[in-house]
């Protein structure tokens, strides 16, 4: 009876978590901190520095398009990282576009496969809809200097 039971309990956490996927689609910030607790702290727990908050102001009139995954640890790092970069320094953003995409790196709009995603997070900055710069992962320096190499 033991084996019937653990196999069922099985069978069912199997189905469960094959049928459960992350949030994939367009997010905004508000939501993303609000519905996901670990970004939510990342963004409270982050301090940028002065000269971090000065720099990002270089973004003033661009558009920012990021790919996340509610599900990846670089995303829940780096993209409340960013979102508070934004809120502290006051930089005024054509756009801000956040796209969650599943496990298979797919949104259900087909961006992720237009901007040819691979990674995430993936911030791309775009003046004018001409992409500028791509900053995949984590920064090799810091959000703030990796996304206004301009």
């Amino acid at each position: 009876m033991k084996k019937v039971i653990y196999f069922v309990t099985l069978l069912f956490s199997s189905f469960t978590f094959a049928t459960t996927s992350p949030y994939s689609g367009e997010i905004t910030a508000e939501d993303l901190l609000a519905q996901y607790p670990a970004f939510a702290k990342e963004y409270k727990n982050y301090s940028p520095s002065e000269d971090d908050l000065n720099t990002i102001k270089t973004l003033s009139g661009k558009q920012v398009l990021v790919f996340l995954g509610t599900w990846c640890h670089d995303s829940k790092r780096e993209v409340p990282r960013l979102l508070k970069l934004l809120d502290g320094s006051g930089v005024k953003l054509k756009s801000l576009q956040l796209i969650a995409v599943g496990y298979d790196k797919l949104d259900p709009d087909g961006l992720a496969k237009q901007y040819d995603l691979r990674y995430t997070p993936t911030f791309i900055v775009s003046s004018n809809g001409k992409e500028l710069l791509r900053m995949i992962e984590k920064p090799k320096h810091s959000i703030a200097m990796d996304l206004t190499r301009l």
